[in-house]
């Protein structure tokens, strides 16, 4: 296990842990209330969508992130770059930055270090992602890892230039992080991780995996960067959040997790539970659950299992698009991650 401590605002949070994403300043589905319920520390927010909308002057003028959203508790936020790879139809990409179609209303936006440095500043985020140049899977983006890799630490340097100018102004600036990348490429990755560590930053992310790899491939490079991460840094593999990678990252010195996967899964009616000690996956509208009575996990100590919800009720409300049987699902799959999270502490 990792011996790094991460404090924000004078807090100490507790390691390991998972992060549910928020991305539009909202964990979708849910109140922070219900979020803080399930043993979350940290939320994400999406910088690019924020930047769009409200915009980060509005977020700024009602005291920062958290406030506006009503989480009382730290906020992280992306720096933009994943959007470099999911949007990457609509952009165009060189050392400067990356120029954006707006999804919403097709206007022209540029990014750059620069400016998502001040964007997450001004978002009063607790901790900031660098800008960086994320690839996918795909032969057009294999063929660009190198030039991905040289541009991330290129941004990497303006990033940390900025962020320490804009820190200069701040009475409690927040925690940067960098991020390694590099595809599947092991050198790469291995160089990508020394500059990170060499670098002025708070803490290191692991960037450009959970893009379609499989899980192999994703534990094959987790195992080859074990032996070369830092003990005394902060570990945050970006994007993964299936209790099976989770479990192998903390066991491989991660520290910080977070997805999508849980809410989204419980939206759409599956959840986990743990049966024979293994992680299992179960689709609530299975027929077998229209008269269980039990909770969705018998033993789990989640609002969600502990209020009395059924199996049969649960399904219901997810056969006939009622809103709440996902809400239900969403608390006990991210209450299900922090408890294999804590139980590693």
């Amino acid at each position: 296990m990792n011996s790094a401590k991460l404090t924000l605002n004078s807090k100490e949070i507790k390691l390991p842990t998972f992060m549910p994403v928020g991305t539009r300043a909202s964990v979708k589905g849910l109140t922070p209330e219900q979020v803080a319920s399930t043993g979350a520390q940290i939320v994400l927010g999406n910088t690019f969508h924020l930047h769009l909308n409200p915009g980060e002057q509005i977020i700024a003028k009602a005291g920062g992130l958290a406030k506006f959203s009503g989480w009382k508790g730290p906020m992280l936020t992306d720096s933009g770059g994943f959007q470099v790879f999911s949007l990457g139809h609509i952009n165009k990409i060189n050392d400067d930055g990356v120029w954006f179609k707006d999804p919403n209303n097709g206007g022209d936006v540029f990014l750059s270090p620069e400016i998502s440095m001040r964007i997450q500043h001004k978002l009063g985020s607790d901790i900031i992602m660098a800008f960086d140049d994320v690839v996918g899977l795909s032969k057009k983006e294999r063929s660009r890892t190198k030039e991905a890799f040289d541009r991330t630490h290129l941004w990497l340097e303006r990033s940390i230039a900025e962020h320490r100018k804009l820190s200069k102004k701040s009475k409690n600036p927040p925690k940067l992080f960098g991020i390694v990348q590099g595809g599947l490429d092991k050198k790469l990755r291995q160089e990508s991780l020394k500059i990170i560590q060499n670098s002025q930053v708070d803490g290191v992310a692991i960037g450009g995996l959970a893009v379609g790899e499989s899980r192999s491939e994703l534990n094959a490079m987790l195992d080859y960067l074990q032996p070369l991460l830092n003990s005394d840094q902060v570990h945050y593999l970006m994007g993964v959040g299936h209790p099976i990678d989770v479990r192998f990252g903390i066991e491989h010195e991660i520290d910080m997790f977070d997805s999508v996967m849980p809410t989204r899964n419980g939206r759409h009616g599956s959840f986990w539970i743990n049966k024979g000690k293994k992680d299992h996956q179960w689709g609530i509208k299975r027929s077998d659950f229209a008269n269980d009575q039990r909770p969705l996990e018998p033993g789990c100590d989640c609002y969600t299992c502990q209020s009395g919800y059924s199996r049969a009720y649960i399904r219901h409300l997810v056969r006939v698009g009622e809103s709440l049987g996902g809400v239900l699902i969403s608390i006990h799959n991210l209450r299900y991650l922090q408890r294999i999270c804590e139980a590693y502490r």
